[in-house]
């Protein structure tokens, strides 16, 4: 693996990130010797070179203690995401923007056909969504067909996007109908 910067040098030499000097270097002469290229049958020229990698930044203080800050950040983002995604929330918010979204886009559509863009400042400001997120949104509208970039760089709801914008309007509607009725 040419890309070492994505390694965990600490599961690469299957240790701690507390190990001691002394445990970085039994692990890696156990697992070089392991791995070796010239071991046979247990010889993974990849994870060989991975062992030494990791053995070279860990065993030396400097090194390591570098490498440990950006261990620890990407550790601490790493749970971030386990807790994003593990927060259903999060999900339900996302279709809220996105129909959001497409709402604001079919109006000025419908009100201009003409002139149907928007910017993503405006498209921030007309829906309370910071630029971070609403880049992934618009990500997942373009992919999804729902938008499209117009030839002056804004963004416009395509035919698609209209399709998908009544037919959410009509299953808020009868599920409104459908609770009116349950309540009478």
């Amino acid at each position: 693996m040419s890309d070492n910067q994505n390694l965990d040098f600490y599961e690469v030499l299957e240790i701690s990130p507390n190990a001691s000097h002394d445990t970085v270097d039994r692990m890696f002469r156990f697992l070089a010797q392991r791995y070796h290229p010239d071991r046979g049958e247990t010889a993974d020229v990849e994870k060989f070179d991975q062992i030494v990698k990791a053995h070279e930044v860990l065993r030396d203080p400097e090194k390591r203690a570098a490498y440990d800050i950006k261990h620890k950040k990407n550790s601490e983002y790493q749970w971030t995401l386990v807790e994003d995604a593990g927060n259903t929330d999060g999900f339900e918010n996302d279709a809220v923007i996105q129909e959001r979204v497409l709402s604001v886009m079919y109006v000025k559509r419908k009100r201009d056909m003409y002139n149907p863009g928007c910017g993503i400042m405006e498209l921030q400001r007309l829906t309370g969504c910071p630029k971070e997120i609403l880049d992934f949104h618009l990500w997942y509208l373009r992919e999804k067909g729902w938008i499209t970039r117009l030839e002056d760089g804004l963004l416009a709801i395509s035919a698609e996007g209209v399709d998908k914008t009544l037919s959410e309007h009509h299953t808020v509607i009868a599920n409104k109908l459908i609770t009116n009725q349950q309540k009478v």
